[in-house]
C-alpha cells in the first residue's frame, strides 16, 4: 500500500496561444500595411533583427502571462473552500481463526496488520484493524426444541444421556426451530457446532437445505453467516461453523438462561425440496473457533508531533503521512497546557469560530493542519476566527489514519497474510471482497468542481445539482446518476453505484454492486436537507441488465486454446461492465443499448484471436438466472446498465 500522496499535474490555460513565429508573422504583416515603403524583409535586415528580438521578449511575457491564472484559481478555490477530496480507504471483514479453542478471551488489538502476499510485481495491500476483537470461548449449556405448533421442549437430560431427538416436529413446518445456548455470549464471533445426527430428515438437498441459522441480539433475532455446514442440514455427523453477528447477548427460553443460536426452518423456495421428516441429534457440543472484525485500507499512526505553535493567527502544520482517509476515525489535535493536553475540534470552516473556540481545519489530501487566521475589521480591530495556541505549545495528532485508494478493493480470500502476530491466530481471510476504496481526487477535477460549488450553493435543483451534491455526500461512490421520474411528476431518482473489487477475470460480482446502507442513508440525508420544497427523492441502485455473450471463436495457429478463451472472457468482462465497461473504460453509460456488431470487434482484438466464427447476445437477469432468446441487440433504459452474465466462450 502506497501511503505517499498521489502527485496529479495540470496543464495551465493558454489566455494567449500565440507563440514566437506567429509574433514575427505578425509584425511584418504590420510593417507591410502601416510602411509599405519598407520591402526589404529579409532576415539580413537590421528591422527584421529587431522584430524577432521583441517578438522573443513578448513571447517570455505570454508565457509568464500563461501562467497566472493557475496560481490565481488554485487561491481562489481556497478561498471559497474547496479542496481535492482525499482518497477514501476499502473497507474489509478479515476472519481471525484460532489454532485451538482458548480457556480465556483472545484480543485481536486495534491496529493490527493484515495484507495481501507479497509478488515480484505488486506490493503487499495492507489493512489495519479498525475496532479491537474479542474472541470469547464458549460451550454448549442447553438445548431447545420449538416447533412451531406447540411449546418449547428442553431437551438437556437426552442431551446428556445420549438420546436421539428430533430436531423438529415429525412432520416439518416452516417456523419449526432447534435452538442451542450456549454458556457466554459471544458476538461477532465464529462457533463450532459439532453435532451427532442421523439420517432421518429425508427429502431435503444436502447442499441446500431450508435452513437459516439466527442469534438473539436483545431485542430480535438476527441472522448468522453460516461458513460451513458438513451435516448437510442435520442429517450427519459433522461440524457446523456459524459467525454470530455483533449484539449477541443472553436471554431466557423455556426458563433456562444462555446466550442462544437457532435454527430454524424456513419456506422453501421454488423448486427447493423440503423435510419429509424431521432430522434427529444425538449429541452436540459447542466451542469458538475465531472472530470477525472490521479493517480499513489505511495505516494508523497515533501520538505524531506536529509542531511547535509560534502564538500567532493563522498557522499550518504539516501531517508526516498524508492523505488522511476521512471517516470514523477522524484526525484528533491535541494542544498541550500547563495542566496536559486539550483537544480541539475539526469544522469546516472558521466562519463560526470566536477568538476562545479551540478550533482548526483539516486539508486531508494534502495533510495540513490550518489554525484560524486573524481578520482586520472594518473599524481597524483585528478578530480572530478560532484560537492561538499559546508560543511554544506542542501540537500533536493523537490518532488519524492514512492511505486509501481503488488498490484496496481486492478480492475475497486476498486478505491472508497476518504482518502483526497474534497469539493463539494461526490464519486469517476476508470472507468478502473488500470495497469502497476509491482514489483521491486529482487537480483538475477539482477546477472543475469549483464553478459547480458556486453555482449549486448547497441547493439541489438540477439533476446535475443532484449528481454534484450525492458525490460530496459519499466520496466512496465510483458513479452518480440522477434522472427525473416520469412517472412522479417533481420526484428525482439518483443512482449509485458503489466502488467495487473486479475479479482476476475483469468480471464484477453482481452482489458487490449493491450499496452500502449506511451509503444509501448518508446521500439521502444530504439531498433531504438541499432539495427544493415539493421535490422528492429516491437514492437507490440503478437496475442491471445482465448480457450473456455467446461466441465461436478461431485461434491463432501456435496459439494456447485455453489462454485464448480466458483472454476472451476477460474482454467481454470488461468491455461489458458498469464500472471499467464501454469504449472510454470509464463504465457502461447509462441507457446505451448493446449491439453484436461491437462485440464482434472487441473479441476481434483479443490476442490470439484469428477469427470470430459466431456471436451472439442473450438478455439475462443476473438475480434470478433466467436468460431470454438471442438477439442482434439488447436495449438498455435510461436508468439501468449492463452487468456480465456467465459468458460462454468456445475456440477451436
Amino acid at each position: 500500500m502506497s501511503l505517499s500522496p498521489e502527485r496529479t499535474s495540470l496543464s495551465p490555460p493558454s489566455l494567449d496561444d500565440r507563440g514566437f513565429q506567429d509574433l514575427v508573422d505578425d509584425a511584418r504583416r504590420l510593417v507591410h500595411r502601416r510602411c509599405p515603403e519598407w520591402s526589404d524583409h529579409n532576415i539580413s535586415d537590421p528591422g527584421i533583427t529587431l522584430i524577432e528580438a521583441f517578438a522573443g521578449m513578448v513571447d517570455q511575457l505570454i508565457y509568464r502571462l500563461n501562467r497566472v491564472p493557475e496560481s490565481h484559481y488554485r487561491r481562489f478555490l481556497e478561498l471559497i473552500g474547496v479542496t481535492p477530496h482525499p482518497p477514501t480507504a476499502a473497507r474489509a471483514e478479515l476472519t481471525f481463526w484460532l489454532s485451538a479453542p482458548q480457556p480465556a478471551p483472545v484480543r485481536v488489538p486495534d491496529g493490527a496488520e493484515v495484507g495481501t502476499v507479497r509478488t515480484e510485481q505488486e506490493d503487499p495491500v495492507l489493512f489495519t484493524v479498525a475496532e479491537p476483537l474479542d474472541i470469547v470461548p464458549c460451550a454448549l449449556d442447553h438445548l431447545i426444541t420449538a416447533p412451531r405448533q406447540g411449546a418449547p421442549v428442553v431437551r438437556d437430560a437426552e442431551l446428556v444421556l445420549g438420546n436421539p431427538m428430533h430436531c423438529f416436529a415429525p412432520t416439518p413446518e416452516p417456523g419449526d426451530t432447534v435452538l442451542f445456548g450456549l454458556s457466554d455470549p459471544v458476538p461477532r464471533c465464529a462457533v463450532l457446532l459439532r453435532l451427532d445426527c442421523d439420517v432421518r430428515g429425508v427429502g431435503v438437498d444436502p447442499r441446500d437445505p431450508p435452513l437459516v441459522w439466527e442469534a438473539w441480539t436483545g431485542a430480535d433475532w438476527a441472522p448468522c453467516a453460516l461458513d460451513s455446514d458438513a451435516t448437510g442440514g442435520l442429517n450427519r455427523a459433522g461440524d457446523v461453523v456459524v459467525h454470530v453477528p455483533a449484539g449477541h447477548a443472553a436471554s431466557v427460553i423455556a426458563q433456562q438462561r444462555a446466550a442462544w443460536l437457532r435454527c430454524r426452518v424456513v419456506e422453501p423456495a421454488a423448486g427447493q425440496p423440503f423435510y419429509s421428516s424431521s432430522p434427529t441429534i444425538r449429541a452436540a457440543a459447542a466451542q469458538t473457533v475465531g472472530g470477525s472484525t472490521g479493517a480499513v485500507h489505511a495505516g494508523l499512526v497515533t501520538d505524531e508531533v506536529v509542531g511547535l505553535s509560534e502564538g500567532v493567527a493563522g498557522q499550518r502544520f504539516r501531517l508526516r503521512r498524508r492523505p488522511v482517509v476521512p471517516g470514523a476515525d477522524a484526525l484528533v489535535l491535541q494542544v498541550s497546557t500547563g495542566e496536559g493536553w486539550q483537544q480541539w475540534r475539526q469544522v469546516d470552516s472558521f466562519a463560526d469560530s470566536g477568538p476562545a473556540d479551540p478550533h482548526f481545519t483539516l486539508d486531508a489530501a494534502a495533510g495540513e493542519i490550518r489554525l484560524g487566521p486573524a481578520v482586520r475589521e472594518p473599524d481597524g480591530t483585528l478578530r480572530a476566527y478560532g484560537a492561538v495556541p499559546p508560543q511554544g505549545a506542542a501540537l500533536r495528532a493523537a490518532r488519524y489514519r492514512h492511505g486509501g485508494g481503488r488498490a484496496g478493493n481486492v478480492a475475497a480470500g486476498l486478505l491472508r497474510v497476518l504482518r502483526d502476530p497474534v497469539p493463539f491466530v494461526h490464519r486469517v481471510g476476508n470472507r468478502r471482497a473488500a470495497g469502497g476504496g476509491v482514489d483521491g481526487e486529482t487537480v483538475a477535477e477539482a477546477l472543475v468542481r469549483g464553478p459547480l460549488s458556486l453555482r449549486t450553493r448547497e441547493r439541489a435543483v438540477t439533476v446535475a445539482d443532484y449528481e454534484y451534491l450525492a458525490r460530496q455526500a459519499a466520496p466512496q461512490l465510483a458513479r452518480v446518476r440522477a434522472v427525473a421520474d416520469p412517472d412522479a411528476p417533481g420526484a428525482v431518482r439518483v443512482l449509485v453505484v458503489p466502488a467495487a473489487p473486479l475479479a482476476d477475470d475483469g468480471d464484477v460480482p453482481f452482489a458487490a454492486l449493491a450499496p452500502a446502507p449506511d451509503t444509501l442513508a448518508a446521500v439521502t440525508a444530504a439531498l433531504a436537507e438541499r432539495r427544493c420544497v415539493g421535490a422528492r427523492v429516491l437514492v437507490a441502485p440503478p437496475y442491471y441488465q445482465g448480457v450473456t455473450v455467446v461466441a465461436a471463436l478461431r485461434a491463432a495457429p501456435g496459439a494456447d486454446r485455453a489462454a485464448v478463451r480466458d483472454r476472451a472472457r476477460e474482454a467481454l468482462h470488461r468491455y461489458l461492465s458498469p464500472l471499467v465497461g464501454g469504449a472510454e473504460g470509464a463504465g457502461w453509460p447509462f441507457g446505451r443499448a448493446v449491439r453484436v456488431g461491437e462485440l464482434h470487434a472487441v473479441l476481434q482484438r483479443v490476442p490470439g484471436v484469428a477469427a470470430v466464427a459466431e456471436a451472439a447476445l442473450f438478455p439475462a437477469d443476473p438475480r434470478t438466472g433466467d436468460r431470454g432468446e438471442p438477439t442482434a441487440q439488447i436495449e438498455v433504459a435510461d436508468t439501468a446498465l449492463v452487468q456480465s452474465y456467465r459468458h460462454q466462450v468456445r475456440v477451436d
